[in-house]
């Protein structure tokens, strides 16, 4: 079987994957793909996961846990998706590392379904942003005790990636910059889903509709229908123009305050992001959707 995990990263998704996915399970059930209900999964392999930290899994737990997901249903694929599969948010800087338990986590998860063709699906984001969205989302108050006193210069996403990939080389893993996302929506859906080219897809620019004005998602509708791009590239393009003229600026640059931060130390931290893109891109073995 096939297994599509969504396994972050926090703060990129805000479950819109998951809704969407959900929005065309009667498309992805007539081909044998399942997007369960989170109720199905999170918690159960949330606990089977920490099971497997003091000993390794049954013989038999893998098909415990998908008779269990699946139910009734017959698949040959079947979609898991959580933002926190790595780690809750107060965890992600645990003893001043980042995502330290990313390898614990990864090799589970291929201990669980030794037989099945896994991919991962992981959405990176610049730190100068991550930063204060994770923060917030911990609840905690103190943000140097939240980091454990990692420097935010230093964060790299490609050494997260690098060590989930050094414990599952044959797991096929897909990158993209979350920065990105309004552009890729409708490839994202597809890619993770696992479904036919050819399909139609509801909810393809749900996420486009967020950032775009209103005025602005009726002229690229008519602009679409009258122009259909004949390619995700082309497509990509035109949603780049439209957005260039039409962008909720307050849904596009995220803005936070911390206490510290200046735009100097900003700067500094996108300038690290993009040479760590870069470096992501040209990782063997790493797929990176592109715009």
């Amino acid at each position: 079987m096939d297994i599509a995990f969504h396994i972050g990263a926090n703060c990129t998704d805000e479950e819109r994957l998951l809704k969407s996915l959900l929005k065309n399970s009667k498309a992805l059930n007539e081909q044998g793909i399942v997007a369960p209900l989170p109720n199905k999964y999170r918690r159960l392999l949330r606990e089977t996961m920490h099971a497997c930290v003091s000993a390794p899994p049954k013989p038999d737990t893998r098909d415990i846990l998908l008779d269990a997901i699946l139910e009734e249903n017959e698949g040959r694929r079947v979609v898991l998706s959580n933002p926190d599969f790595l780690c809750v948010p107060n965890r992600i800087f645990e003893n001043g590392q980042f995502y330290s338990t990313a390898i614990e986590k990864v090799s589970i998860l291929r201990q669980l379904f030794p037989e099945d063709r896994i991919q991962f699906f992981f959405a990176i984001r610049n730190p100068a942003t991550f930063i204060p969205a994770v923060y917030s989302a911990s609840k905690q108050t103190d943000l140097l005790k939240f980091m454990n006193g990692r420097d935010p210069e230093t964060l790299r996403w490609a050494d997260v990636i690098e060590r989930m990939h050094s414990v599952a080389a044959d797991v096929d893993i897909t990158v993209w910059c979350n920065e990105d996302t309004p552009l890729l929506w409708a490839q994202l859906i597809r890619e993770i889903s696992g479904v036919d080219p050819m399909t139609r897809i509801s909810g393809g620019f749900d996420l486009l509709q967020e950032v775009m004005t209103l005025d602005g998602m009726k002229r690229f509708l008519a602009y679409i229908r009258a122009h259909p791009p004949q390619t995700e590239a082309r497509k990509r393009r035109i949603i780049s123009t439209f957005l260039d003229k039409f962008a909720k600026e307050d849904a596009i640059y995220d803005e936070f305050e911390l206490e510290g931060w200046d735009q100097n130390l900003v700067d500094r931290i996108t300038q690290h992001y993009e040479a760590d893109v870069a470096k992501i891109k040209s990782m063997p073995g790493i797929r990176f959707l592109d715009i």
